[in-house]
């Protein structure tokens, strides 16, 4: 009787210690599943000196913080929570300040961005030009950042930001969806009252 439980007890102890052999590896973070929608779009049609095309699955309301600009807009992507900031400013020789300014918008982003990429928009036949920014970086505030003029009487500057705590790893499928639509909205960029 004795050598049997001594034999049960070593078939068990085998067994536990056996089954222990492969290490335990976690599994990675995962993050939930964002469906987008098809892309379709509308145009700005108003008293905006600037039309364009945007989302019809976003929204336009005026900037909250700048009750005095009548000019500046939010694009609300309230499905992903991320805002356009939107901003106008009349040219009259001072092109030159708002271009700095851009740039120095851009800049206090460096500590957080691993990359900052910048691209040229060039469109003659309708007088807009200016600069795209695509600032890569998990803790960057905004992902994307443009600005468009005609060098003479208009400046449009714009700025993605989620209403949320930046990490841009996860927010990657949305920011390369919402950038898109930029990138539409500026190619169907149209200036009014020059």
């Amino acid at each position: 009787m004795k050598l049997t439980i001594n034999f049960v007890i070593t078939l068990i102890l085998i067994a536990l210690f056996s089954a222990c052999e492969n290490s335990y590896t976690p599994k990675p973070r995962g993050y939930f599943r964002i469906d987008l929608p098809k892309k379709s779009y509308q145009k700005l049609d108003s008293i905006f000196p600037y039309s364009f095309e945007y989302p019809v699955y976003s929204n336009i309301t005026n900037d909250p913080y700048a009750p005095n600009k009548k000019d500046w807009i939010n694009l609300n992507f309230p499905d992903y929570n991320a805002v356009l900031h939107i901003s106008y400013k009349k040219v009259d020789n001072n092109l030159a300040d708002y271009l700095n300014d851009a740039h120095m918008l851009v800049s206090k982003h460096i500590d957080k961005a691993e990359a900052i990429y910048d691209s040229l928009i060039m469109h003659p036949e309708k007088n807009v030009f200016g600069l795209v920014y695509k600032i890569e970086g998990l803790g960057t505030a905004t992902p994307y950042q443009f600005y468009v003029t005609d060098s003479t009487n208009h400046y449009l500057r714009g700025a993605l930001y989620f209403n949320a705590h930046p990490n841009n790893d996860s927010l990657a499928p949305v920011i390369e969806f919402l950038e898109k639509d930029i990138n539409h909205l500026i190619s169907t960029m149209e200036w009014k009252n020059n």
